[in-house]
């Protein structure tokens, strides 16, 4: 690794706006940040097909390709968001690439680096108890427990959170309610953390978040109790973007975490305008699959910072398709090009989400040891008939930036001619009819089922004026649709709203699409029985 003065230096940072946090990472002041005017780089968005058990790699494809383009003499950034610690040690391990195509220091961007999750985590758990002390003093009449939205969050997959009782052993134990625990990469301080643009409106988002009813109907938030202050305190230091580097040298601008199915699965916006005032290129990624991360990247992300992006790269590997195929995942690594055939509607559909945007589509194969070449000529030929602007293999995991050059030439010859973005649904849509544009033009559904709770919930938030927030729908990851067994490209189908929820200070509805948790459990046999600590002081199991 070179030290991080070295990497901000040759992206052009001045080292005075460098807050370092040991040799090998460090935070950016706010001060660096160029205006519009000024930003000379092409913003590329990384998503990809459905996740499968068999593998899509896409962070790893993201790093892949950062690093070929630095292999052909071009200034690059990777912006990725920060990994959370729930899935780290549960099923997923670290999140920051894998094989040759990497992120570092691996082990302390995965576990606590520089404490953005933990002023977070923090934030959010002060704002309960300042809340719930409130409902405890009776300060504000009508605020009771049983109208409180407010819970509280951990890093850990703990299923046992999920719904619980909180407040018992008496008057003195605080106001007893039923309650819940989210994820903190879930909290809408992550979200607004990601979605903000500097301090001033950090603090403005979080006065906007409704903590609560009264017994009258009437939302009350942060701005009425006077928390802002305190939940700045906590806050300030993580607006700053964290700076850290690619195996092969490239900058990484890492910074913020909210997860792709249940939040809106960005990295910040001001990680991207930092990156596109010194790169030529500025590589993001998106949460899991383009249904989800990528749909939310556009509707929100890009409406709330104007920032457009010239390309899109569409991650898949033939694995993935033999899987959504119907092949068992013990057989994945035998030659079928016809189950690749078989598994082609997925690919189809996602290249066809994201052509719906008016982007280029290219679309990377993440290249497996196993994979036939009749198998990756088939994924080819799948992409291209379907509209990709080109289909190209990557394999940084084996080969780094070498891997990655034909990938990053393509993605730069997709980035030249400029793009109209076109959207599901206008701002102004209500929001059954934005629910109603994204079950079918993204999650190919017929129609859409309200819950009479949800509905009730909408009615309210209509009534309040928040009617006309974007829609950050939370759903599984594993299908397009909102039912996880279901393969390839279902359709034909009714998709569910269960719940609805207002994130007012994120500035979106945040819709539950069937039996969605917003706190992950634990597998069967979690990650952290792999990782451990040698003598040396090396962390190992984390990819």
């Amino acid at each position: 690794m070179e030290p991080i003065t070295k990497i901000a230096n040759e992206l052009g940072l001045n080292e005075d706006h460098l807050i370092p946090y040991g040799r090998h990472k460090a935070k950016i002041s706010l001060e660096a940040l160029k205006k519009p005017d000024d930003y000379r780089g092409k913003l590329v968005v990384v998503t990809g097909i459905t996740p499968t058990p068999a593998g899509e790699g896409k962070t790893t494809t993201a790093i892949g390709l950062t690093q070929g383009m630095g292999r052909l003499g071009h200034k690059v950034s990777v912006n990725l968001r920060e990994p959370t610690l729930g899935p780290i040690f549960g099923i997923k391990g670290g999140g920051t690439g894998g094989g040759m195509a990497r992120v570092v220091p691996e082990d302390e961007i995965n576990i606590h680096f520089t404490g953005d999750a933990h002023a977070v985590g923090s934030a959010h758990n002060l704002l309960a108890a300042l809340v719930e002390n409130e409902v405890f003093r009776g300060s504000i009449p009508g605020l009771e427990s049983s109208g409180l939205m407010w819970n509280r969050v951990t890093d850990a997959s703990d299923r046992g959170l999920r719904q619980v009782v909180s407040g018992i052993g008496g008057v003195n134990f605080g106001p007893l309610r039923e309650a819940r625990f989210d994820i903190v990469s879930a909290s809408e301080i992550m979200a607004i953390l990601a979605l903000a643009s500097g301090l001033d409106d950090l603090r403005d988002r979080l006065n906007r978040i409704v903590i609560g009813e009264t017994s009258e109907g009437e939302p009350v938030n942060v701005e009425q109790l006077g928390f802002a202050g305190s939940l700045m305190t906590l806050l300030h230091q993580t607006v700053m973007p964290n700076l850290v580097q690619t195996m092969e040298g490239q900058p990484s601008i890492i910074h913020a975490g909210p997860f792709g199915n249940i939040a809106h699965g960005c990295s910040s916006i001001i990680a991207d305008k930092m990156a596109l005032g010194y790169a030529d290129y500025v590589i993001t990624e998106a949460g899991f699959a383009s249904d989800l991360g990528f749909e939310k990247f556009m509707h929100i992300k890009t409406r709330q910072s104007g920032l457009l992006p010239s390309c899109a790269v569409l991650v898949a590997s033939a694995r993935a398709l033999k899987w959504h195929g119907g092949i068992r995942r013990r057989d994945l690594g035998n030659p079928d090009p016809d189950a690749v055939i078989a598994g082609a509607d997925n690919l189809i559909h996602h290249i066809g989400i994201v052509r719906s945007f008016g982007l280029p589509c290219v679309v990377a194969i993440n290249r497996f040891g196993t994979d036939s070449p009749e198998e990756l000529a088939a994924v080819k030929k799948i992409a291209i008939d379907a509209g990709a602007i080109s289909a190209v293999e990557c394999d940084g995991y084996a080969q780094g930036g070498a891997g990655g050059e034909d990938l990053a030439q393509a993605v730069i010859d997709a980035s030249q001619d400029t793009t109209t973005i076109t959207y599901a649904y206008p701002t102004n849509a209500s929001a059954e009819d934005k629910v109603l544009a994204l079950a079918q033009t993204i999650y190919n559904a017929s129609d859409v089922s309200w819950s009479p709770g949800a509905q009730r919930r909408l009615r309210y938030f209509e009534s309040k004026g928040w009617g006309d927030l974007p829609i950050c729908m939370a759903k599984t990851h594993l299908s397009i649709s909102h039912d996880q067994s279901l393969k390839g490209r279902p359709g034909n189908y009714t998709f569910p709203i269960t719940d609805i929820r207002a994130s007012v200070g994120a500035g979106f509805l945040y819709a539950l699409a069937g039996p969605i948790q917003t706190l992950p459990g634990l597998p069967t046999r979690p990650r952290a029985l792999d990782m451990d600590v040698t003598l040396d002081g090396e962390v190992i199991g984390l990819s």
